[in-house]
C-alpha cells in the first residue's frame, strides 16, 4: 500500500507542481482534519516551516490546480479542503453542502449532500454555486443533549 507521502508526490506531480517541503506538508495537514482549515491555523500549526507568503502562495497553486477548494466562514476567513478526484484546474466539482457549526466553528464538507442543479436564466453562467448550511454538528449536538 502506498503511503501519503508518496501519493501527494505524485498529485504534485500530476498537477506539474514542484515537490516542495511546504507543498507536502499542507497537503499533509489537510487530509488529517475532518474539517476545512484556515490559513491562520495552517501558519500556527507549520510555524516558522512556512512564512504567510510562501504558505499563500501554496494554497493558491493548490485551488487553481483543483487540488484544494476555499468556503468562507461566518467571518469571512478562508478555509480550505481537499476536492475530490474529479477536480482539475479546468473544473472543480466541490456542488456539495458545507456546514458551519455555530459552536465550535468547524466547517465541514457535506460530500454526500449534493446541490441540485440550478437553472438561471438565457445569458446567465454560474461559475461556482456554494451552500453554506449552520447549526450544531454531529459532535456538538451529542454535548447538548
Amino acid at each position: 500500500m502506498e503511503n501519503k507521502t508518496a501519493r501527494f508526490e505524485k498529485l504534485l506531480v500530476k498537477n506539474g507542481l514542484k515537490r516542495t517541503a511546504p507543498r507536502l506538508q499542507v497537503l499533509e495537514i489537510l487530509s488529517g482534519r475532518d474539517s476545512a482549515t484556515s490559513q491562520p491555523y495552517l501558519e500556527q500549526v507549520m510555524g516558522k516551516d512556512a512564512d504567510r507568503v510562501t504558505l499563500y502562495r501554496v494554497l493558491q497553486a493548490f485551488e487553481e490546480k483543483g487540488i484544494i477548494h476555499k468556503v468562507l466562514d461566518q467571518q469571512g476567513t478562508a478555509n480550505y479542503a481537499i476536492c475530490s478526484d474529479g477536480c482539475s484546474a479546468h473544473e472543480h466539482h466541490d456542488e456539495h453542502v458545507h456546514f458551519n457549526c455555530d459552536n465550535c466553528h468547524k466547517i465541514y464538507c457535506l460530500d454526500t449532500v449534493k446541490i441540485p442543479a440550478l437553472k438561471v436564466p438565457a445569458g446567465f453562467k454560474v461559475e461556482h454555486l456554494n451552500l453554506i448550511a449552520t447549526g450544531l454538528c454531529a459532535s456538538c449536538s451529542d454535548k447538548v443533549n
